[in-house]
């Protein structure tokens, strides 16, 4: 995500936080690189040329902070108006109506069906009864895919094969949802591989039959600027009301994101960063100019680790390991806790410095050794795992044919894991006499 442009603006930043004073002529030269950044991540001209005049005239007229560097001052700057043109703040959905309706527009293949499963899951999980309902009669493949989507997530799918008649479509899903308590209507409507007027006629007829709360055009992160073309075509046909930006996990430019605010003045109010369903989140512009700046996005990553382990069992691990008490049980939760959070790469780019963590580190290499470790315990009987001391040469031996690895890889795997238990159990031991000590450290200041 926004690879290319992080790098580039990694470099300029270099030049920036070197800078001894400020004035006009060395800032306008480190600006000169941020804005070949911007342009070359396909940023529209005057998106990028705009950005760079505001930084320029905060950065010339502002203050220095003794305590702050100046070139520290002025990437603080380019972080707080690159919020501003992603949006300010997360734009969250309008769902005041009785039921309320959602159309997703756009054009072929930009992820419409697939988004629709996602955001109806993301709906579920907040607590809301949502209908899926498939609106596009020229591409019964959408249908069979919204079909399996909503048997995955177990949502209902209101669909009627054969039904040319959208409109028909529509005004059947309304008394469905109203009779089923489904609160929450999604439409999957049809695309076509370019704008054209028939689709855009029948989109206008279908929002004027649902009247929707939200009209969320979808949009590939990929296609760049074309994607500003596309959002301002539909916004003067429908009047959008934000945007889901899809595939913005394999986009290593970012021109789209750091546009479409800009140029349609309409927010991006979702983003699909992955193929799985959970891979869709609420865009939070501060967020994800931090993520761009290489300064990570320690919230999401908070957030995402709150959603793969609850709180009880947090708190249970965390006495465990002060106690000593880990065990290969626990180790292999772990594991599976952290494949939830998603891949290592993005994990490692939700930390702050984790991009150029990732310069140093064979993610591939760390991935395959973490399911190798996964399949080893997996190989082991619920007795082995909660006592490994028990694990003789005979059980190794068995464990070892049984995972795909040889004794000798099993045998490290087990070493490791005994010095991190021993480190646990000194590290309870070190908690426990300074409690001690914080108890008598009252007194003893007294004397």
């Amino acid at each position: 995500m926004f690879d290319s442009l992080s790098s580039k603006l990694q470099n300029a930043f270099r030049n920036l936080r070197g800078l001894g004073k400020i004035s006009e002529s060395n800032v306008a030269d480190s600006l000169r690189e941020v804005r070949m950044a911007l342009l070359e991540a396909d940023v529209n001209f005057k998106v990028a040329r705009d950005f760079i005049e505001r930084v320029k005239n905060k950065a010339v007229g502002v203050e220095v902070i003794q305590s702050v560097q100046p070139g520290q001052q002025i990437i603080k700057i380019i972080h707080d108006e690159l919020v501003d043109l992603l949006g300010s703040q997360n734009a969250s959905l309008n769902l005041s109506g009785n039921p309320s309706a959602i159309l997703m527009v756009g054009l072929h293949g930009s992820g419409k069906t697939t988004s629709s499963g996602k955001l109806g899951r993301l709906l579920q999980r907040q607590g809301r009864q949502p209908l899926l309902v498939a609106a596009d009669v020229y591409r019964p493949a959408a249908m069979d895919q919204l079909e399996t989507l909503g048997k995955q997530i177990e949502i209902p799918v209101f669909l009627k094969r054969g039904e040319t008649d959208v409109l028909k479509i529509a005004r059947e899903a309304l008394d469905f949802a109203r009779a089923q308590n489904r609160n929450v209507l999604i439409f999957d409507t049809a695309g076509r591989l370019q704008i054209d007027e028939p689709l855009v006629q029948e989109l206008v007829r279908l929002r004027d039959l649902v009247k929707p709360q939200e009209i969320l055009l979808v949009l590939d992160a990929a296609t760049g600027q074309e994607a500003v073309n596309v959002a301002t075509h539909f916004d003067q046909a429908l009047q959008i009301t934000g945007s889901v930006l899809t595939k913005l996990d394999g986009d290593a430019r970012g021109g789209a994101a750091l546009s479409l605010k800009s140029v349609t003045g309409k927010p991006i109010k979702f983003a699909g960063v992955g193929e799985k369903l959970e891979d869709f989140e609420p865009f939070h512009p501060e967020r994800m100019a931090s993520r761009i700046l290489g300064m990570g996005d320690v919230v999401s990553l908070v957030e995402k680790a709150a959603e793969a382990v609850s709180e009880e069992d947090a708190r249970k691990l965390e006495e465990k390991m002060r106690k000593g008490e880990f065990t290969l049980e626990d180790f292999l939760e772990q594991l599976r806790a952290m494949k939830k959070l998603g891949s290592l790469e993005s994990i490692l780019k939700m930390m702050p410095g984790g991009a150029e963590a990732l310069k140093q580190v064979d993610v591939g290499k760390q991935e395959k050794e973490f399911k190798r470790m996964e399949g080893m315990v997996c190989a082991m009987t619920l007795k082995e795992r909660r006592t490994p001391q028990i694990l003789n040469a005979g059980r190794r031996r068995r464990i070892a044919a049984g995972s795909g690895v040889t004794v000798t890889e099993l045998n490290t795997m087990l070493n490791k894991f005994f010095q991190m238990q021993q480190m646990m159990k000194k590290m309870g031991k070190f908690q426990k006499m300074m409690t001690r000590m914080g108890g008598g450290l009252p007194g003893m200041l007294k004397r």
